[in-house]
């Protein structure tokens, strides 16, 4: 039998299952209630396979969570933090549904606050946060991060430990630290869409799911008085805008398409009007960040009529200013991208070379791509070749090993020019 569930269920599940397990048996117990989280989604695959999918899934899991932990805290001797009920064994799915409706929305904004905790390393608290509530595994955050999976796990461990530190708490905490808290879970935010718009998963490049739970995520933090900042707007309007485009990246077959071979009749001028409208909402006050930036270049692609009518000057100016906001040498790569689509390839490679690369971007698929396609526009094929076969082998997916294999045959072929922009 085939479950009849979006494919984003299971994941979206675990947040909410370790957000409300959490508030009622104790920060403390965090670990356990991911383990219990887990269990109860195994159990729904194993069972729902055979005998289908309950009538309540939500209640279903939550039970099965709940007495998965009533079992492992009576195990180790211990007793749940919560109130005397919730320690009993409930069969009933229509009262755990009602008690998930009421109570859902809170928790999960409750664990997004708690993850983001000042004292819990900020590299941890994104780790934390990917972990819990997004039901990544230690090994795709290690991925996504650079390191090894012994070190996210540590990385873990030591957040985990500060949340035991807080016992038996289950409040809030105050305003003024609610309101610090605020950029760090915009970060995690920013991060857990990026991998699903761009994965750092070998076998997929994108992974549509993620995106969807960060920009839920993102909804119910805006929708808190402390969460309804011009940053979070902008944030919102840059995933909405991103989003709009994903059913033109891919052709008939699967391959991966380059801006300038998308059908923006494909692109969902919903979602655009919805990322505009967040993005316009975001321009209330003076605050400003890498959200608007990054929002405003989103933007002008997807309201351009034809790539050729993209107004390459404004983006080039626009990366200019996200480096000022948000100094990376990727801005650099960027910005000489929209330069030598505006002004030429001659200028577009002066802008590439000025400055120091640091050693992580040399080796970064992207530079070498960049590199490959303004040599092969010179006329360079040799080195145009070297930076490309350099790209194919450092590219993070099989995907994007494809299209740059594509890329690779067109300069052997010596086929028209292709853009430069991935």
């Amino acid at each position: 039998m085939t479950l009849e569930l979006p494919a984003h269920y299971f994941r979206h599940e675990h947040g909410r299952l370790v957000s409300i397990l959490s508030r009622r048996f104790g920060a403390g117990s965090i670990e356990l209630c991911e383990d219990a989280a887990q269990a109860a989604l195994l159990r729904a695959i194993e069972t729902w396979t055979r005998a289908g999918v309950p009538d309540q899934p939500g209640a279903w899991l939550y039970r099965v969570a709940h007495h998965y932990l009533i079992d492992a805290l009576r195990a180790q001797r211990r007793h749940p933090t919560g109130p005397a009920e919730d320690a009993e064994r409930s069969d009933d799915p229509a009262a755990d549904a009602v008690v998930l409706s009421t109570e859902l929305q809170d928790d999960l904004l409750r664990m997004l606050f708690l993850c983001a905790d000042g004292e819990i390393p900020y590299d941890a608290q994104l780790a934390l946060a990917l972990k819990t509530l997004c039901g990544f595994s230690t090994e795709e955050i290690a991925l996504r991060f650079f390191q090894s999976t012994d070190a996210i796990h540590k990385r873990l461990q030591r957040a985990r430990a500060r949340l035991r530190e807080r016992g038996t708490e289950l409040d809030m905490p105050s305003l003024p630290e609610l309101e610090q808290r605020v950029p760090s879970i915009l970060q995690m935010l920013y991060l857990l869409f990026s991998e699903g718009y761009s994965s750092a998963k070998q076998d997929s490049v994108i992974r549509r799911e993620l995106c969807d739970e960060a920009i839920r995520l993102a909804r119910v933090l805006v929708e808190h008085p402390v969460g309804a900042v011009p940053e979070t707007d902008a944030l919102l309007a840059l995933m909405y805008l991103h989003s709009s485009r994903f059913d033109a990246r891919f052709d008939s077959v699967g391959g991966l398409l380059l801006l300038k071979e998308q059908d923006r009749s494909r692109w969902d001028r919903s979602l655009i009007e919805e990322g505009v409208s967040y993005l316009r909402r975001s321009a209330r006050g003076d605050r400003f960040s890498r959200y608007h930036v990054e929002a405003a270049i989103a933007a002008e692609h997807c309201l351009a009529p034809t790539y050729e009518e993209t107004p390459w000057a404004e983006i080039a100016r626009l990366y200019s200013a996200l480096d000022r906001v948000a100094p990376s040498p990727l801005n650099r790569l960027n910005r000489a991208i929209a330069i030598a689509e505006w002004k030429g390839v001659e200028a577009g490679i002066a802008a590439l070379e000025e400055g120091d690369a640091p050693p992580w971007l040399l080796g970064y698929y992207l530079w070498d791509a960049t590199w490959s396609e303004l040599y092969r526009r010179v006329g360079d094929s040799a080195r145009s070749l070297a930076h490309l076969v350099r790209a194919i082998d450092a590219a993070p997916t099989l995907a994007e090993k494809a299209l740059l294999e594509r890329r690779r045959r067109e300069l052997a072929s010596q086929a028209a020019p292709s853009n430069i922009k991935l």
